[in-house]
């Protein structure tokens, strides 16, 4: 299983070469964009701030591989610090103000926790580095749940919706969330009548299906592909307006009629106050990652949706994100 595979131990950081803090590319440039020969980025640090197996954790580690594989930059040190929906992460990394060597993996659950876990680090506070993928949720039961379709997993969950344990993987206010009470009021369930367990992340998640201690869980589909392989759980329904490439017999929630279209994506930030320099640094590997065909093959084996943006605009996306969470939160009395 992908679970697994994914090595939990951190990477051991290649030695900087670097003067001060902050990583660079090339000590001959004198300028915040590295040129296109420039020696390979050292001294990286990307933080999951999640346990491992989940979905940041995968982004993380499979970018950090594709970057280190395509001699993009050295050894990246990929590392968890998990706790409270991503925001024990995130007040790290405003904690690091000026560290040009690090950067934390984050997307829509992180943006939503800082607002249910109360953070005093807020994401406005970090520097926007790169959007870099969008992900369907996906509604999922063990292999030998009683429900065999979508239809039918919502007609007991409306009959019966304390009964019936939906878990995600996130916190209040986090994607997991956020789409069983979508769901939830799409079929006419009021969603504080809903029975939502919190895990930190798909590596939590993961064995609370398998192990029944819910009657479905709500993420990003991409966390389950070896487990359907392996026959362990059944999707039922994904979230996008299409379905899938990876699961191309799982209808989506609109085939099955429910009108409802939900979509999860993930970013990187990096701490506040850092370098021109070393922004630029971080933005070039993240776009010569993307432009590479070692990640073009990522996104069409793990079905994520390429939705690349960098600096500016992506700052400008987490604010338009930020306002419609905390609009969702306050309606649901969250925030």
């Amino acid at each position: 299983m992908r679970l697994h595979r994914i090595a939990l131990g951190a990477l051991v950081a290649a030695s900087l070469a670097l003067t001060g803090c902050g990583a660079t590319k090339d000590q001959g440039t004198g300028g915040a964009t590295a040129s296109a020969d420039a020696a390979p980025a050292t001294g990286l640090q990307y933080m999951v701030p999640n346990s491992p197996g989940g979905g940041y954790d995968t982004t993380a580690r499979t970018a950090a591989q594709v970057m280190e594989k395509e001699k993009i930059t050295g050894s990246v040190q990929v590392f968890n610090l998990p706790g409270a929906g991503g925001t024990v992460g995130l007040q790290r990394v405003v904690n690091e103000k000026g560290n040009g060597k690090l950067a934390m993996q984050m997307g829509l659950g992180v943006v939503g926790a800082a607002y249910t876990q109360k953070s005093k680090a807020k994401l406005s506070e970090t520097t926007p580095v790169a959007k870099l993928i969008e992900e369907a949720g996906a509604i999922v039961v063990p292999k030998d749940s009683p429900y065999q379709d979508i239809n039918a997993l919502v007609a007991a969950w409306k009959a019966n919706p304390k009964g019936l344990a939906v878990g995600g993987g996130s916190s209040p206010g986090g994607p997991d969330h956020l789409l069983p009470m979508q769901l939830a009021q799409t079929v006419g369930i009021d969603p504080q009548q809903v029975s939502y367990v919190s895990y930190d992340g798909g590596g939590e998640l993961l064995p609370a299906i398998l192990g029944k201690k819910i009657a479905f869980g709500a993420s990003g589909f991409g966390e389950f592909l070896d487990q359907v392989e392996a026959g362990d759980v059944r999707i039922l329904a994904v979230t996008s307006a299409e379905r899938v490439s990876a699961l191309p017999d799982v209808p989506t929630l609109k085939e099955s009629g429910i009108d409802l279209k939900f979509t999860n994506w993930r970013g990187v930030v990096a701490p506040p106050g850092i370098s021109a320099a070393d922004k630029a640094v971080w933005v070039d590997a993240f776009t010569k990652m993307h432009d590479s065909q070692a990640w073009k093959d990522e996104l069409k084996k793990r079905g994520w949706v390429d939705a690349f943006e960098t600096g500016d605009e992506f700052g400008a996306f987490i604010e338009e994100q930020d306002k419609k969470v905390a609009d969702i939160l306050t309606t649901l009395g969250l925030a």
